[in-house]
């Protein structure tokens, strides 16, 4: 059997893609699909976290075994017909770690496998794909600078607890740079004529 998986990108757009992909090909088989229906470029890290209705994560499929013991549950250990076991089923894909892309999958409908076809398949796009992962404030790429943008602001008032403005007049213009010349110079003095018995 095949399973039809609508793969919808986390962004304000809507913008998905259907998959289908063989009930007894892996997550793994899935995940290529994604990267190929969405043009993700180079091999970063990945994950399936499998959800329950409410969106409550039942666990996470990571590509590869990140676990101290090298047991962990990975990509081509699970199943699509485990994964998705019945329509309406969903899944959270997440591709990348600086730049990270979310996804959300979900089970339409299982069909009849069609002969003669190389599974995963995208048979449905919509939507265009950016550039870049789409930001969680939903600005696009961009948000990493404004959120810096206030600290340019005077947030802090700086101006108005340290006087601000453009006057850079000294505090103490009453001092007499005069009065310092009267001071004493003994002890370099004593030293000089130290240095002259020598």
């Amino acid at each position: 059997m095949v399973y039809k998986i609508r793969v919808i990108l986390d962004a304000k757009e809507d913008i998905f893609r259907d998959i289908e992909v063989k009930g007894k090909q892996t997550l793994w088989n899935l995940h290529l699909g994604i990267k190929s229906a969405f043009s993700l470029q180079g091999d970063e890290l990945s994950t399936f976290n499998l959800l329950e209705e409410d969106g409550t994560i039942v666990k996470s499929v990571p590509l590869e075994d990140m676990s101290d013991d090298g047991d962990g549950e990975i990509m081509s250990d699970v199943y699509i017909d485990e994964a998705f076991a019945s329509s309406g089923d969903k899944a959270q894909f997440q591709y990348g770690l600086l730049d990270l892309w979310e996804f959300f999958c979900e089970l339409v409908e299982v069909i009849e496998e069609t002969k003669g076809v190389n599974y995963p398949i995208t048979v449905y796009r919509f939507g265009n794909v950016p550039l870049k992962a789409p930001s969680k404030s939903g600005n696009g790429g961009g948000s990493k600078k404004k959120s810096a943008m206030p600290l340019m602001d005077d947030e802090f008032n700086f101006d108005d607890d340290f006087g601000g403005g453009d006057n850079f007049s000294d505090e103490d213009d009453s001092f007499d740079d005069e009065e310092e010349e009267d001071y004493n110079d003994d002890v370099f003095d004593e030293e000089e004529e130290n240095d002259d018995e020598r």
